[in-house]
């Protein structure tokens, strides 16, 4: 590996490209040469001759009146960049609400335009971001629980959950369990293929929902399509997909289900909107604009084309081209279906996040933003000037992995960003926050910087690039407060030093989960209730982890050893396993949290154990407390096994017992060991949990 020279590692840093980082307090890692040139080049500076592009931005930085995004917090002083303007500089600001002032002081929040002329002559014009100083923090202390929505299967589901159920679900919760909210996985769109890559966090689109998650009966017009020999057909299929997957075992066909409802929805056109349906669609046309016409002009021309966008004929590559004018002309019956299905879906999240709190919910539907898009779909295709071409987004070497990671990811360019005023950042945000009581932000830490790894090379021959957390922050309160919604951030993991601080500063949630929760920089022993933060998300086990059932069991360990992944003897995972949860368990009954296990290894010790588990999360005064659904009825298997591919069935299994049987949604409501887990959530949450 090269070592950078002095003038590189500075221009590298102007940048905001670090020359290096630290994996540990102790140890700095150095980015070699190449990854700095390699990431420079991404952003568009030639690195070749370091010495004169290091001078050229040095005179560029000096010669800067105005950063191109500034931002100001209510009640805080004036930002550093504007009160080092020089004395007489004249501020003419052009308001979001239409006002012009000339002083930043009692802006109202929004983005602004901002334009200084200084003494000398120079002008500048910048984005103004102003933004309330924090969020408020979740009213009272609810629970709730986590589900992947595909996962979640009732009767009258088309092989897959869907917003259906999830509207059962929360509508069931809140009322009749007293639940504040349910955490789902990113219903971003997924970029079709055969098959479609299952997993949520890689999607074509993170701005528009994906329309597979439709209860199609729900929409208006099916039942008024006058082929009711097909209606019957559709149906009669759909029945034996779900009985496939509810009866037989069979794991669940996002493609063939997605075949189904496609069918169904192209029936569903042909019935005319009526008057207040075509102007409520005509309004849904002029608020989404540019961004919904790209992303159903690519989903279009991916029906001609194939999904991977790069293989295209050349000049449909660049959406703004003549090219893609003229096709989109020749497709416009699939792009309105395209903007149609964005519609109908878009309705029904709204109406599943309104009924949620009508249920009597305090925060409602908890969405999640996955931290990435897929390169081949909607958003890298439209966006192509947001995003730092021959990049992936990944982590550096650690202690888990030697090799770091890759996660095929393009990153989206900091200063594009901050030039537009963060833009595709702010739509993105405000269309999630329409049908959202909360969102939860994948790898939460990528809004400060991002592993950028060189396409063709290893993630070890990377590096991190940094974004200007405070404008990245600023837009997230706006759009959050605005929408009155929560905000929680993935945290888990290597979290650079003051990440958290910052995070919670501005009103921002963490994400605790309880087998990580350790007395890391003491005994390292587990970390008492009471040393918990309050400010988080505390949960037993996320979607890449086990369940509560499997970590108590070892099963874990047992799933893992036969798909060949321990690099480990098994006997030394086994008993590393065993001790860290017979730590925790003596700690569950110490605490006096441990009821009626009767020292038993049965049914009923585990499920005592799972509610002690629970018993614990709810003596820390974290503001909300998540239970991974499958964990109320015993559900072994993970959704996702982190490090397999066609090993294991990620993203493809119903919520089970204990035995590995699929339960329904109609079943799970039912179900004796869930609702006793609920009578300790109840019985904790009015008071006998402490906290």
């Amino acid at each position: 590996m090269t070592e950078p020279s002095e003038d590189l590692a500075r221009l590298a840093e102007l940048h905001g490209v670090a020359p290096s980082y630290q994996p540990s307090p102790d140890r700095t890692v150095s980015a070699s040469a190449t990854a700095l040139t390699l990431a420079l080049s991404a952003l568009g500076v030639d690195a070749s001759r370091p010495a004169a592009a290091l001078a050229a931005r040095e005179r560029e930085l000096r010669a800067r009146l105005l950063p191109p995004t500034v931002v100001c917090w209510s009640g805080a002083p004036i930002p550093s960049a504007l009160s080092s303007l020089p004395d007489g500089t004249r501020l003419r600001i052009a308001t979001e609400q239409g006002e012009t002032r000339s002083s930043v002081d009692q802006l109202p929040a929004g983005v602004h335009t901002l334009t200084a002329v200084a003494p000398d002559g120079r002008t500048a014009e910048a984005h103004l971001v102003v933004a309330p100083a924090r969020l408020p923090a979740p009213t009272g202390r609810s629970y709730g629980f986590l589900v992947q929505l595909y996962s979640l299967l009732s009767h009258r589901s088309w092989g897959m959950g869907d917003l259906g159920d999830l509207g059962e679900l929360t509508a069931w919760a809140g009322r009749a369990l007293g639940a504040g909210f349910v955490q789902v996985n990113p219903l971003h769109a997924a970029v079709p293929g055969a098959p479609t890559d299952p997993s949520p966090y890689r999607p074509s689109s993170r701005r528009f929902p994906d329309p597979v998650h439709l209860r199609v009966e729900d929409v208006p017009e099916y039942a008024y399509v006058t082929d009711r020999e097909s209606v019957r057909s559709l149906a009669e299929r759909a029945g034996r997909l779900r009985e496939s997957v509810l009866e037989k075992g069979a794991l669940i066909d996002r493609d063939a289900v997605w075949e189904l409802k496609r069918e169904a929805l192209e029936l569903v056109r042909e019935v005319p909107l009526g008057p207040g349906r075509q102007a409520a669609y005509a309004d849904f046309l002029a608020e989404e604009g540019q961004a919904l016409e790209d992303h159903a002009t690519w989903s279009a021309l991916a029906e001609v084309h194939g999904s991977e966008w790069s293989a295209w004929p050349e000049g449909l590559r660049d959406p703004r081209s003549a090219e893609t004018a003229r096709a989109r002309a020749e497709l416009m019956d699939r792009v309105d279906f395209h903007c149609r299905l964005a519609w109908l879906t878009d309705a029904q999240l709204t109406a599943t996040q309104r009924a949620a709190r009508e249920a009597g919910m305090p925060v409602g539907v908890v969405h999640d933003l996955a931290v990435g898009v897929h390169p081949g779909g909607a958003d890298a295709w439209a966006q192509q000037e947001y995003f730092a071409a021959g990049m992936s987004v990944g982590a550096p070497p650690d202690a888990f992995n030697a090799r770091g990671q890759d996660w095929g990811l393009p990153p989206w360019r900091p200063d594009r960003l901050a030039e537009s005023g963060y833009a595709p950042y702010r739509r993105l945000l405000k269309a999630l926050f329409r049908y959202a009581g909360a969102l939860r932000i994948d790898h939460v830490m990528g809004l400060f910087r991002l592993w950028w790894v060189p396409e063709g090379h290893p993630p070890t021959e990377g590096a991190y690039v940094r974004y200007d957390a405070e404008a990245m922050l600023a837009i997230l309160v706006l759009e959050a407060s605005r929408a009155g919604a929560v905000v929680i951030g993935e945290d888990l993991g290597t979290v650079e030093p003051g990440v958290r601080e910052t995070l919670r500063s501005r009103g921002v949630l963490g994400t605790s989960v309880l087998w990580f929760e350790r007395d890391w920089e003491g005994d390292g022993r587990p970390l008492a209730p009471e040393r918990w933060r309050s400010d988080c998300l505390a949960t037993a086990t996320t979607h890449d982890l086990p369940s509560t059932a499997a970590r108590l069991s070892g099963d874990h360990v047992e799933l893992r050893y036969r798909l060949g992944l321990l690099t480990r003897e098994l006997e030394e995972e086994r008993a590393e396993a065993a001790a860290d949860t017979g730590e925790w368990l003596e700690v569950l009954a110490r605490l006096g949290l441990l009821h009626g296990t009767g020292g038993g290894h049965g049914a009923s010790a585990e499920e005592a154990e799972v509610q002690a588990v629970h018993r614990f999360l709810l003596r820390t005064p974290a503001r909300l407390v998540g239970v991974w659904l499958p964990d109320a009825v015993g559900d072994r298997r993970p959704q996702n096994l982190p490090g397999t591919w066609d090993q294991y069935p990620n993203w493809r299994l119903p919520i089970a017992d204990a035995e590995g049987r699929a339960v329904a949604l109609e079943e799970l409501v039912g179900a004796g060991r869930l609702h006793a887990l609920v009578e300790v959530l109840r019985g904790g949450r009015s008071g006998g949990g402490g906290g």
